[in-house]
């Protein structure tokens, strides 16, 4: 319409990144729209040929694609003259072969499953491959098996399985899937079922890091014009289309943001832009006050729900039997080469397209970096597939709930519930999967009650004791869904499989139908009718909750695979998963507090021993416990490539012999001087040089070094002199050495957590005669009904907000020396305890907490300076001095005096003083008692002539 020009325009500003005030940009006239038939009659009323014409045109061009049959290139290559039926018979051939010998090859290395025989598998094996080639899909399985053949035989990790693919003996022997499915009772009805025709999907997880070599492959195999990538396309919703429409209108971030945080973010059920204000008097406010918010809101409400960019599915792909560009429109995504498909995935498989999942999972790069670490540092090759599924020391780590970094299994949710369940068996794993969602988690105390013998155990009927066994009678599975109606329902599996769909979809006039047909069924079989109804009313309900088993078998092995490696190699799992999670430092902190739990050091990054990713040093001299090193890249301010230069430079020229030879060897293209600082802060350089105040204020000066040597070097110069490659001193400006806290300030700045020690570590005495709570602890108290208490904490950051009713609350971050911990301040609060949220503040905090599922939400209910409550707790210091410091200049002494506030109710202050020659020290206390504080004592540690102190 023509009163949607503002808008149109609008959206041309959005699309090009211009604003609407620009003159030189692509604009559309008032007159660029839609006009009707009437309209256009008018305008060409001087040539009504042209109206005419149009219709003749359009008749021309109608077309509407018609859906087709999945298409799918040639896996066997063959003959052209063959039909399409004979090319089917090879590949059908083609799966028979691989499947057979594939399932020889498993049973060869595993044998059959407890009560089972080789000749279960094979009669298995037969009914799969009939019905794969009944439904005329043998093709596809032989492409999936093949790309997951090349990415195993090529070092690209791949899932043991996902979703319902799980339960076919034939993905299971053509190495598609890890898990024998006979072993686990997985039905194949459940992925490919022979009553209801449907295209198989397999959903398949690889190393995020090496995806795309195995997509590279799939290109060279079938040709890069038949392999494409599916679109997806972004839109305008509410929020997003306020931010867009705000910036091309000009308008201040801050204005934009506010209206922004007005509209209600739901994901799962999204607002729209009419809903939030209809239902926000403070945006009805805005509109009516100012003209542009108001011109901002209508622009907006025209553009939701258009479609703002093209992107790419996360994971799906599409293969042809011929150029994609004769199936589909293909589009090009300018930032990669591989062809896009115009429709999206629905309509991609309704023009006979087949899509393939090429999933990244973090977990398996974790996973493949943790045995790389084991193989480098250890000399043990780990064979995860081939692993025993009964390691006792698995076992005992999921029992403590030790899961932090386990695949599923670390939330706190879950880690209470490992904890009463005590799994020591790998079915326990696949339930607590299967289990631990809105819903069927309510079936977990039963679960586990009756798993210790503190509930009777009930199956229902004797007859489906079989089936129920394994999870106590409680019914989990959709799977036993299956089995249950075919055991005592009289169901085929495809039957019973659609009869779990209908109860899944609470269809009534179908339940009553299927109900009458159970019965019917159940009474045959020598079941009486009010108990088949009531059993079926029973698996309807559960029906409902039940999971997919094929696929929480397949990620409880991901899961005890992590588990394992954590057990039984913590320092290599948790550098890889450091590693992994380099970018987010509360990840990281995490980690580095879950491995000084565990009795492993972390040890701060330094250039002649940290890489690119964290590294992992084995326990070495009968150690318990070895080491991890922080890596250099995962310092703030430093790229993955500076960092590479660095440790190529050390490889190719050895380990750097002294700060003077860093500079000299530093590309300075790689590195500038916040990099530098960095470094410094972080402890990259203590390797040289502990003062790092002194090495950071130095960094103009390392730096010149490294641009001036470059520089020589660019021009041809060398020394006159004939030093050769000896690097040149380096001379630093002297400056005042941090605090204790200083240092600790600088390096939470470098590496975004505290790393070699915590700020309140120097508090320990004080909070313990205060009765302060570490934060894990508190939380802990609070799994158990605790609603309060005091923590002890580092003030990180606050944020100021304004409710809806104007009033200002804060959130604020704290550290303490478990983890970093997130509390909000209401407005009463906030206003008596502001000043003590500076970033650095060692506080006091009293809190009120509520857990909402797996969430602890925290309220401040009061806030004291830390400093101000150990003054109230006395404390004496011994000062051992530097005896060649003090006797070169004895006024230190009185400095340190001199910097003590007396206070009658304080500690006092002995000095001493070491005499190496005679073998003995001096010591001599200061006359009167004095107010010491961690902060004073930190402060004189770092003083000129103090070698150590000591609080009492």
């Amino acid at each position: 319409m023509k009163s949607d020009y503002d808008a149109h325009d609008a959206l041309l500003c959005i699309a090009e990144g211009r604003y609407v005030v620009e003159d030189d940009r692509r604009r559309a006239t008032p007159e660029h729209y839609m006009k009707s038939a009437e309209e256009m009659a008018a305008l060409f009323s001087d040539l009504p040929e042209a109206v005419s014409n149009t219709i003749e045109i359009a008749e021309r061009c109608a077309f509407r694609p018609e859906g087709r049959k999945p298409i799918l290139p040639r896996f066997v290559t063959s003959d052209d003259s063959l039909s399409e039926l004979e090319h089917f018979r090879l590949e059908a051939a083609e799966l028979k072969t691989q499947a057979k010998a594939g399932l020889k090859v498993r049973l060869a290395a595993t044998g059959p499953a407890e009560g089972f025989t080789v000749e279960d598998y094979d009669k298995r094996l037969a009914y799969e491959i009939e019905v794969i080639t009944q439904m005329k899909f043998p093709g596809y399985f032989l492409i999936v098996a093949d790309f997951i053949k090349w990415s195993k035989a090529n070092g690209v990790p791949v899932g043991p399985g996902r979703g319902s693919g799980a339960g076919s003996l034939v993905a299971y022997a053509l190495t598609i899937t890890d898990l024998d499915p006979l072993r686990f009772g997985l039905l194949f009805e459940r992925f490919l079922n022979p009553e209801r025709v449907s295209m198989p999907d397999f959903d398949i997880d690889f190393c995020q890091e090496k995806r795309d070599r195995t997509i590279a492959y799939v290109q060279q195999k079938y040709g890069a014009d038949r392999v494409a990538q599916i679109i997806t396309h972004g839109k305008l919703q509410a929020r997003a289309v306020l931010r867009d429409v705000g910036r091309v209108l000009q308008m201040p971030y801050g204005q934009v943001d506010r209206l922004c945080k007005l509209v209600p973010n739901n994901p799962a059920k999204p607002v729209t832009l009419r809903q939030a204000i209809d239902g926000e008097p403070k945006l009805q406010e805005e509109r009516d006050n100012e003209p542009i918010v108001a011109r901002l809101l209508e622009i907006s409400e025209k553009l939701e729900g258009l479609y703002r960019h093209a992107s790419t599915h996360a994971a799906g792909m599409v293969i042809g039997d011929r150029p994609l560009e004769e199936l589909v429109p293909l589009y090009r995504d300018p930032k990669s080469t591989m062809p896009v498909t115009q429709f999206n995935w629905k309509l991609v498989e309704a023009a006979g397209l087949v899509k393939f999942d090429f999933l990244g999972l973090k977990t398996l790069t974790v996973l493949e970096k943790a045995v790389q670490l084991v193989k480098r540092g250890r000399g043990i090759t780990v064979d995860l597939p081939a692993l025993p599924l009964d390691d006792v020391k698995t076992y005992q780590l999921l029992a403590r709930a030790d899961t932090a970094g386990v695949f599923q299994l670390e939330s706190t949710g879950m880690r209470e519930s490992l904890k009463r369940l005590k799994p020591d068996r790998f079915e326990d794993i696949i339930a607590m999967v299967a289990l631990y969602r809105p819903g069927p988690m309510d079936n977990i105390p039963t679960y586990i009650n009756r798993k210790h013998g503190e509930e009777p155990v009930d199956y229902l009927h004797d007859m489906l004791k079989g089936i129920l066994k394994e999870t106590y009678g409680v019914i989990i599975y959709q799977e036993q869904v299956i089995q249950i109606a075919q055991v005592m329902g009289g169901y085929s599996l495809g039957q019973a499989d659609l009869l779990r769909r209908a109860m899944g979809k609470k269809d009534k006039a179908e339940m009553a139908a299927q109900q009458a047909r159970f019965v019917e069924g159940a009474e045959k079989n020598g079941v009486k009718r009010n108990d088949a109804v009531t059993i079926f009313e029973l698996v309807d309900k559960f029906a409902g909750y039940g999971f997919n088993k094929s696929h929480a078998a397949a990620y409880a092995l991901v899961s005890y695979h992590t588990a394992y490696m954590k057990a039984n190699y913590c320092e290599e799992f948790l550098a890889a998963s450091m590693t992994l999670d380099m970018g987010n430092t509360d990840k990281l902190a995490m980690f580095a507090s879950e491995a000084r739990r565990s009795g492993i050091q972390v040890l701060p990054p330094c250039v002649n021993a940290s890489g690119v990713d964290f590294g992992a040093e084995p326990p070495r001299g009968g150690a318990d416990r070895g080491v991890i090193r922080y890596s250099l890249a995962a310092l703030k301010n430093i790229g993955a490539g500076a960092v590479e230069t660095i440790v190529s430079e050390r490889d190719a020229h050895g380990p750097y012999a002294s700060l003077a030879d860093f500079a000299n060897r530093l590309d300075p293209k790689a590195l500038n001087k916040r990099g530098v600082e960095t470094l410094a802060k972080g402890g990259a350089f203590d390797v040289f040089n502990g003062d790092r105040a002194l090495v950071t204020a130095n960094a103009d000066t390392i730096l010149a070094l490294a641009q001036r040597r470059s520089a020589d070097s660019a021009a041809g110069m060398s020394d006159l002199f004939g030093g050769g490659d000896k690097a040149p001193d380096l001379v630093l400006r002297a400056t005042q050495a941090w605090t204790p806290m200083e240092k600790l300030a600088s390096e939470f700045e470098a590496v975004g957590f505290y790393l070699s020690g915590h700020p309140l570590d120097n508090y320990q005495r004080v909070l313990t005669k205060l009765g302060v709570k570490k934060f894990t602890e508190f939380e802990h108290a609070t799994e158990r009904g605790a609603t309060a208490g005091r923590l002890a904490g580092i003030v990180i950051a606050a944020r100021e907000r304004r409710s809806q009713k104007g009033n200002k609350f804060a959130f604020a971050m704290f550290s303490d020396m478990t983890g970093q911990f997130e509390a909000v301040i209401f407005s009463d609060t906030l206003a008596v305890c502001r000043d003590l949220l500076e970033p650095g503040t060692p506080v006091i905090i009293s809190v009120e907490a509520e857990r909402d599922g797996d969430t602890l939400k925290m309220r401040v209910q009061g806030l004291e300076s830390l400093d101000k409550a150990a003054l109230g707790v006395p404390r004496n210091l011994k000062v051992v001095l530097d005896r060649k410091v003090v006797m070169s200049n004895a006024s230190r002494i009185g400095d340190m005096n001199a910097s003590l506030k007396p206070s009658a109710r304080g500690g006092e202050v002995r000095l001493v003083l070491p005499l190496e020659d005679r073998g003995c020290e001096m010591e001599f206390v200061l006359p009167g008692r004095f107010e010491i504080s961690p902060q004073d004592a930190g402060r004189i540690s770092a003083m000129a002539g103090v070698a150590e102190i000591f609080e009492s």
